[in-house]
């Protein structure tokens, strides 16, 4: 996650040698992932909507986000 990046607030996520960009309501917006992969995160950040909201805010602000676990 990277505040000064263009919005909409998004996240980027990579798996092996593949990238994509996804919006905190879980839509891709850039890139492409396997999609098992796809799906995993897809679903991963639904269950951390909140949280990604809430760091993007404080990283926007140049405060330091909080760590959101990770896929395991």
């Amino acid at each position: 996650m990277n505040a000064d990046d263009h919005v909409p607030p998004h996240i980027h996520a990579r798996y092996q040698g593949h990238e994509a960009s996804f919006t905190f309501d879980g839509n891709l917006l850039k890139g492409d992932l396997p999609r098992k992969q796809r799906k995993l995160v897809e679903a991963w950040v639904l269950l951390h909507a909140e949280e990604l909201e809430a760091d993007w805010e404080l990283a926007f602000n140049l405060e330091h986000p909080f760590r959101i676990d990770p896929l395991r």
